[in-house]
């Protein structure tokens, strides 16, 4: 019995499980102490108003009650809890009091952003590896395109958009390609060019056309790099979605719930948006990895 249970704690120790389950219990404790402190003068107040509490108050008390404050400065964690508890499985999912509703206008808006920023940059990668002046000309300017801040030119972009009649899904789906976009055009650029000069030389001696070194080289040469850029793309491209959806007081998404906890001092729903949109971002990146782990096995890598 004790060889399959150090066989199992080996597995956990040596795998990714253990170093992760340990960040999180470090987190949680800082956490706790955070919002213990940070809650803490709002109390203390409290009870030097009260002619009943003051000067009787104990430690105890102190934490006990800066834990369970209606509208802490930070929240407990086991408060984000019970209102992701709330908020998540005691309403029907299509009630715009869900997070999961919420939760799936904002991923809707972050999936489409995030196919139309990474098809540009797979693009512009293609053009600028194939033609050589587009390096020098076009390359500067995809990297100084992300020097603008997404919160400045957000507002602009929703504008001029709803000026023509684009509202709604399409603004903060260019938003977020605006910030996908660029990860997937640096990396694409190094995946492509990644193949040693022989390797080139060699294909082409057997007469390949520039088509047939770019399926049959450079395409999947470039898949170490691509899907890396687009764990990074699709993360960005929930944040993105979220604040697309804050300059225009947005009814709906998780950018909408911050701003109505923001409103009205509700903290722990802020911080209940925030962790969804962390788990959200999260499965993307997941579901990038999925699908990389699929398509080096079908191609002959390591997945």
């Amino acid at each position: 019995m004790a060889a399959p249970m150090n066989s199992a704690w080996e597995r956990l120790r040596h795998g990714h499980t253990l170093p992760i389950l340990t960040i999180l219990a470090a987190l949680a404790i800082v956490w706790y102490l955070g919002a213990i402190w940070l809650n803490s003068q709002r109390v203390i107040d409290g009870y030097e108003a009260d002619d009943e509490l003051k000067n009787k108050w104990t430690t105890g008390d102190l934490i006990r009650d800066t834990l369970s404050m209606e509208r802490p400065v930070l929240p407990a964690p086991d408060q984000v809890v019970v209102e992701l508890d709330h908020s998540v499985l005691e309403v029907a999912p299509t009630s715009n009091r869900s997070l999961l509703y919420h939760a799936w206008v904002t991923l809707s808006a972050a999936l489409v952003g995030f196919a139309l920023g990474s098809l540009l940059g797979i693009a512009l990668a293609i053009a600028i590896v194939h033609v050589a002046t587009l390096e020098r000309a076009l390359l500067p300017w995809v990297i100084a395109s992300q020097t603008i801040p997404i919160l400045a030119i957000a507002p602009m972009i929703i504008v001029v958009l709803g000026s023509i009649g684009l509202v709604g899904l399409l603004p903060k789906a260019f938003i977020s390609a605006y910030l996908c976009f660029f990860p997937v055009t640096i990396g694409m650029v190094k995946g492509l060019t990644s193949p040693e000069p022989l390797q080139l030389d060699l294909i082409r001696t057997y007469s390949a056309s520039r088509g047939q070194i770019f399926r049959k080289l450079r395409w999947p040469a470039s898949f170490p790099f691509l899907f890396p850029s687009l764990k990074i793309a699709v993360a960005l491209a929930v944040v993105g979605a979220i604040v697309g959806e804050l300059p225009t007081g947005a009814a709906a998404g998780l950018g909408a719930r911050l701003l109505a906890g923001s409103y009205y001092g509700q903290t722990v729903q802020i911080w209940s948006a925030l962790v969804l949109a962390s788990l959200l971002a999260a499965l993307s990146v997941g579901a990038v990895g999925w699908v990389e782990r699929l398509t080096l096995r079908h191609t002959g890598g390591e997945g």
